[in-house]
């Protein structure tokens, strides 16, 4: 699907750092519409903050093979409400994409997903809105990608409960679940997130 750009609406756009070919095929794909800027590209991880900070994008292009934790997402997303981010994945899975979405991404894509749709992806994102990618048979993809370890649905329940401030008591007695599954489910997030206690988790 092609989507015809605003008329006189240009879409600033900041790059995180990819792997040579695909940094090299996105610069070019942006350089051919005549209606994105190009305002960074190759944006180190670490970077990547203090970048969307300067330029003030409308969207940011992700790696998601540079996250250290879905988290991030999420944070930048806190931090930087009025920059859309869309994740680039190597044929990420449903479930990865979900929970990009479901932390704030506006789009999850495959770095192998057509030019046009890359695109379109950058202009729907630049008008706020929600870009879909198409699911397909999760048994095409591989068990493991190269990325952040995913958070389990319940996990993710368990993680806006603990951030909400709620006890482990709390916690199970809404969840109908014993207080030591909650700790487990506590146990797997701050190790998958990479936070020591509940009080680090706060400040995140």
């Amino acid at each position: 699907m092609r989507v015809v750009p605003l008329a006189h609406a240009r879409v600033g756009v900041v790059v995180a750092r990819f792997e040579d070919l695909v940094d090299r095929g996105l610069r070019t794909l942006i350089a051919e519409d005549d209606h994105i800027d190009l305002l960074a590209a190759g944006v180190p991880h670490g970077r990547l903050e203090a970048a969307i900070e300067e330029h003030s994008p409308q969207v940011a292009l992700l790696n998601y093979g540079s996250l250290r934790s879905p988290l991030e997402v999420r944070e930048l997303v806190a931090r930087r409400p009025d920059t859309q981010l869309i994740v680039l994945a190597n044929r990420p899975s449903p479930a990865e994409c979900n929970q990009m979405l479901a932390f704030g991404a506006t789009a999850c894509l495959s770095k192998e997903t057509q030019a046009r749709d890359v695109l379109s992806a950058i202009h729907l994102a630049s008008r706020g809105l929600q870009v879909l990618r198409r699911m397909e048979d999760p048994a095409d993809y591989p068990l493991h990608q190269s990325g952040p370890e995913l958070l389990t649905p319940r996990e993710a329940v368990v993680l806006d409960l603990l951030q909400n401030g709620r006890s482990n008591g709390e916690i199970a007695a809404e969840l109908h679940i014993g207080v030591e599954t909650v700790r487990t489910h506590a146990r797997s997030i701050y190790r998958k997130l990479g936070v020591r206690s509940r009080r680090e988790l706060a400040r995140t």
